[in-house]
């Protein structure tokens, strides 16, 4: 039997992106995604993620700046175009944007703190009333076309991607060697690389112990566009003292075509993804559409199609990237993974590879893993 290099399982955004990055190192890499090109079960499909530059921990900020090179990249590579670089707008009850704008300013990402009246005149779809800290480099990544790109470019380096091929079993033969069970017989590989989202703890029950990853179906929604008059960006709203009726911090960003897109973020119900509804809960939605009536004069709140996903969050929110044996893991990427997807590919291209990754992400911060 055929041992290949890697055998990478789960071909959204991450998957993709550590097969590309693989395949750009010359390794025999396999990539197996369980459903049909373009699906929406999981969490990588869809027009529209932010690329929000917002952060202050330097390992974050690091990938930012690696990621921004690398989607660039992929760009020249594939004559796609992924990146548009519309600004993002943070405003609301944000106490670490001092700490976040020193942490940019270091890395050399420019930001800019404007006073709500000028942010008003130039987003006037947008209502705020605090300081708005605007990062003008940041903006929104088209996800479906950054999934197929990142797949095209793997492709043609010589991965081999394989679609419709849901794993059955994983066994750990040896320190450099496993079996993966498909439907149609099995295939092995010196290394592999689980990048299944919410698929992950059932994937690897009784081989490599993890945190709590909680999967939710969230439920942002897109609203009909009633400004025109400036270019959206995206933007990330917290909730002030008064906000009690406020289920989370909001994000939200123009999707072309499709209307302003806007959600609470991690507030959906628990669910096994394997069985979920697909089906907004109405009283978030119905709440959300409040907020968009409040906060977004721009926004139709009463012209609304309500979106699913799933987020699969670790206990601190940050995503988990590690090595155990022959066995890589990058999951829990927490709803804010997606913007940094070509350098978490590099990351775990780098643990199949035998490099480990920044502390900050890997399974030791979590005493029982």
């Amino acid at each position: 039997m055929t041992v290949h290099d890697v055998i990478v399982i789960g071909g959204g955004a991450m998957g993709s992106a550590t097969a590309w990055d693989l395949a750009r190192r010359g390794r025999d890499v396999v990539l197996l995604e369980r459903f049909a090109p373009g699906h929406a079960r999981g969490a990588s499909h869809g027009a529209s993620r932010n690329f929000n530059v917002a952060y202050a921990e330097p390992a974050h900020v690091a990938l930012l700046v690696e990621a921004e090179r690398r989607w660039r990249e992929l760009e020249a590579e594939t004559g796609t175009s992924l990146l548009a670089q519309v600004g993002i707008v943070n405003h609301g009850d944000h106490p670490e944007l001092d700490e976040v704008h020193a942490a940019l300013a270091a890395a050399g990402i420019p930001s800019q703190f404007l006073p709500p009246e000028e942010a008003s005149r130039r987003w006037p779809g947008i209502r705020f009333t605090t300081r708005v800290l605007h990062t003008p480099t940041a903006g929104r990544l088209h996800a479906d076309d950054s999934v197929r790109a990142l797949q095209q470019a793997a492709a043609a380096r010589g991965a081999i991607v394989r679609h419709e091929a849901p794993v059955r079993g994983i066994r750990v033969l040896g320190d450099d060697l496993v079996e993966v069970d498909l439907d149609d017989g099995a295939l092995r590989a010196r290394r592999v690389v689980v990048t299944a989202g919410a698929w992950t703890s059932k994937l690897l029950d009784g081989l490599v112990t993890l945190p709590s990853l909680v999967v939710t179906q969230e439920q942002p929604a897109h609203f009909a566009v009633l400004d025109t008059s400036f270019e959206w960006p995206g933007f990330n709203h917290r909730p002030g003292p008064d906000d009690d009726w406020w289920y989370s911090g909001v994000y939200g960003m123009l999707t072309p075509g499709e209307g302003v897109k806007a959600g609470w973020h991690g507030t959906g119900p628990v669910v096994d993804p394997d069985r979920r509804d697909f089906e907004a809960e109405p009283v978030q939605l119905t709440a959300l559409r409040r907020y968009v009536r409040e906060w977004l004069p721009g926004a139709d709140a009463d012209r609304v199609t309500a979106i699913s996903c799933t987020y699969t969050t670790t206990p601190d929110s940050v995503f988990l990237l590690d090595a155990v044996g022959p066995i890589v893991v990058g999951a829990g990427f927490s709803g804010h993974g997606f913007k940094f997807t070509p350098a978490i590919g590099r990351v775990l291209a780098d643990l199949a590879d035998g490099r480990p990754a920044p502390g900050v992400f890997r399974l030791g911060r979590f005493p029982r893993a």
